[in-house]
């Protein structure tokens, strides 16, 4: 959603910059790209080391604000609360050096530091960052990394998901080789859950549609297991690279986005080549996906982490770096990575996923008409 940004000074400007980016940034760089007065996001990266090469770090800014559809001015924001506005002096000038060869007009470079704010451009300009009146209660996250913590599953209820699990892979052995195992019975509940296999996409569907959550942590009783099962068909799928291929695509592609992944992945393991458009989108090329969809199923991946046993837990982890990085959560997606190989160092989505972010590669969608924060 495009924020129109109405200021009438430099620190009436930093009041709506959390509220614009959805957290108040923190060591960080932060250059607003702008488009006839205009601005519908802002691009974050962490203040680069001493050492680092501040051409670089310029040319990579100013190429994703390059990118962004019409950006015609900048302005950049530096946010270190440990160095005055001279530390980076330089790197605001190798900025502005990139962005005059591209052709864009710089509007304002401004340091912040504990609430105050100092203008490269006039050192003699500064003051109190003024207060934001209008954030109410979508007050921003605390800062970037906000938010990227799994959400909270007692003890109890991850034993239920773990034994679920367990009922879950005997069911589906039976189903899909024949093996029923002589000393074991097979839950109802976990046989049912795993009928879903039979229309994949359909049941990754289920996941973001209204009314879809999972219960409560303290639910109880039957419908209660019912439910579990199916959490725990849902991890037990995203454990797999193929079946999370195909959740990935039905998120991002709807149920024919799904069955158009599961054909794929059927005819490629027949022998057949894995058609080039079907996987493009994992690299964030083709049409902008829904933000709502890729939204609810972050939510959903997260809680799926959350409720794993560490043995299956890389999978969801890593499904909800790749809707981070889709979303531009770069810093959230790497940190479900690290955690995800933590667990498992060849995972291979996650080496996939933190080596677009370490390269700092956007998804294509994400610098087209009404950008959304980068970070």
């Amino acid at each position: 959603m495009t924020t129109i940004i109405k200021a009438r000074d430099a620190a009436d400007f930093l009041s709506l910059v959390p509220r614009l980016l959805g957290y108040e940034p923190r060591r960080s760089v932060v250059l607003i790209p702008f488009s006839a007065g205009r601005t519908g996001g802002g691009l974050r990266v962490d203040l680069p080391p001493a050492a680092v090469d501040t051409d670089a770090v310029a040319s990579t800014l100013i190429g994703f604000a390059c990118r962004v559809e019409h950006t015609d001015a900048y302005a950049v924001l530096v946010y270190d609360e440990d160095a005055d506005a001279v530390t980076h002096a330089e790197l605001v000038a190798a900025l502005e050096v990139r962005a005059q060869a591209c052709g864009l007009r710089r509007i304002d470079a401004l340091h912040i530091s504990s609430g105050r704010w100092r203008s490269y451009l006039d050192p003699a300009l500064g003051g109190e960052i003024a207060a934001d009146p209008d954030a109410g209660a979508h007050r921003p996250a605390a800062d970037q990394g906000a938010g990227a913590a799994l959400p909270h599953v007692d003890l109890a209820r991850s034993e239920r998901v773990g034994r679920a699990l367990t009922e879950c892979a005997r069911a589906l052995d039976w189903v899909l080789h024949g093996s029923r195992p002589a000393d074991a019975r097979i839950h109802p509940d976990a046989l049912v859950a795993s009928l879903a296999l039979e229309d994949l996409p359909a049941f990754f569907e289920t996941w973001i549609q209204p009314g879809s959550a999972a219960p409560p942590p303290n639910g109880s009783g039957d419908a209660e297991h019912a439910d579990v099962q199916d959490l725990a068909l849902l991890i037990w799928c995203l454990a797999r690279p193929a079946l999370r291929d195909i959740a990935l695509a039905t998120w991002v592609g709807g149920v024919d986005g799904g069955d158009a992944a599961l054909t794929a992945q059927q005819e490629w393991e027949a022998g057949a080549a894995y058609p080039d458009e079907l996987g493009a989108w994992m690299l964030g090329e083709g049409p902008r996906p829904d933000v709502d969809r890729l939204t609810d199923a972050l939510e959903v991946c997260r809680l799926a982490a959350a409720s794993a046993p560490a043995v299956y837990r890389p999978g969801a982890l890593a499904a909800s770096a790749w809707l981070s990085w889709a979303l531009g959560r770069s810093t959230h997606a790497a940190r479900y990575c690290e955690q995800a190989l933590t667990i498992d160092a060849e995972h291979g989505l996650s080496l996939i996923v933190l080596s677009m972010v370490d390269a700092a590669h956007l998804p294509d969608w994400a610098f087209r008409a009404q950008p959304g924060p980068l970070t």
